[in-house]
């Protein structure tokens, strides 16, 4: 298939390219590079340099109309504490810059989609595992910006007969790496992800990790977030751009079913880096829920995914790439 990728130059963009290419599919990634590096994009796919509103256009246009047989959207603002000082970024970077895909889309006869959502759209959760039908009440910018593509994409189903599925993961840990090959990892200018800064202290560039909160309602008291490794998360986009049916919209959630907490998160990468990792405990942070876990049974029993990779290989991953820039 020939394929076009928003965002191939970020993290899971970059895997999920790697892994179409090894499938034999024909990949053309669309980044502005704002967040990506143009030195991520795997040796096979051609990069175009641009804006959704600037180029989707001109690249879905390019062979003639429907040449492209489907998208796969991952270029996005995804900083939560951002998006709540500028929260026009996020409308306009997010649901404007969409918008503007999908009507390229429309008007190039491309319509199979699959869309990089977000657990952000279901905000504090009254239940766990969340489950695909658990209400949508997004807390920030980000999660609201991403809710309203999953609407727009519900639209474009039943109007103009757009097969799309939303993927809403977790927390995106791990790296691919191939021996002797490209590898493609966490990059991130800001980074605000627990496993890349636990790891940063055992390089050396961080005197500690700090943990906010210690007295919640979970074993150890520190927070539980379920947490997933990127190719495994790389399998579930294949698997849903096979199942891309027209007219349809489909939502579902990727994790592990079950988390880990954030003093396993930091003894895990204790063990893999045989790094003391200094660890200060601060108080709660507003907002942070004890317990953020994701039921995948729906495309478990849909799709037939389900994660292979456990911490111990989401942290031992992350912790060869980036030794190895």
């Amino acid at each position: 298939m020939k394929l076009l990728v928003t965002g191939g130059a970020g993290y899971v963009g970059s895997v999920v390219t790697a892994q179409l290419l090894e499938a034999g599919h024909e990949v053309i990634v669309l980044d502005d590079l704002s967040t990506g590096h143009a030195d991520a994009v795997p040796a096979g796919a051609r990069l175009v340099h641009g804006t959704l509103r600037e180029r989707a256009a001109e690249v879905l246009a390019d062979g003639g109309e429907g040449s492209f047989d489907a998208v796969l959207h991952f270029a996005a603002k995804s900083l939560v504490g951002e998006s709540v000082q500028k929260p026009w970024l996020y409308w306009d970077g997010n649901l404007g810059e969409s918008l503007a895909l999908l009507d390229a889309m429309r008007e190039t006869g491309t319509s199979r989609i699959v869309f990089s959502s977000t657990a952000a759209t279901y905000g504090e959760p009254e239940e766990t595992p969340i489950v695909e039908t658990a209400p949508t009440r997004p807390t920030n910018p980000y999660g609201m910006s991403k809710l309203a593509i999953d609407t727009a994409l519900a639209e474009y189903a039943r109007l103009f007969g757009f097969g799309a599925v939303s993927l809403r993961y977790f927390n995106v840990a791990g790296a691919r790496l191939v021996e002797g090959g490209e590898a493609q990892g966490e990059r991130h200018a800001v980074e605000t992800h627990l496993i890349p800064n636990v790891l940063k202290v055992a390089r050396g560039e961080k005197e500690s990790v700090s943990v906010f909160g210690e007295d919640y309602p979970t074993p150890d008291g520190t927070c539980l977030r379920d947490y997933i490794h990127v190719v495994d998360l790389g399998v579930a986009h294949l698997l849903a751009l096979d199942a891309c049916a027209p007219s349809t919209h489909q939502i579902f959630n990727l994790g592990s079913g079950s988390g880990y907490s954030v003093r396993e998160v930091i003894d895990m990468c204790r063990e893999v880096t045989g790094h003391p990792i200094p660890a200060e405990v601060g108080p709660r942070r507003p907002g942070d829920p004890a317990v953020l876990v994701a039921s995948s049974e729906k495309i478990r029993t849909g799709l037939g995914w389900k994660p292979e990779r456990d911490l111990r290989a989401m942290v031992t991953d992350a912790w060869t790439f980036v030794q190895g820039r």
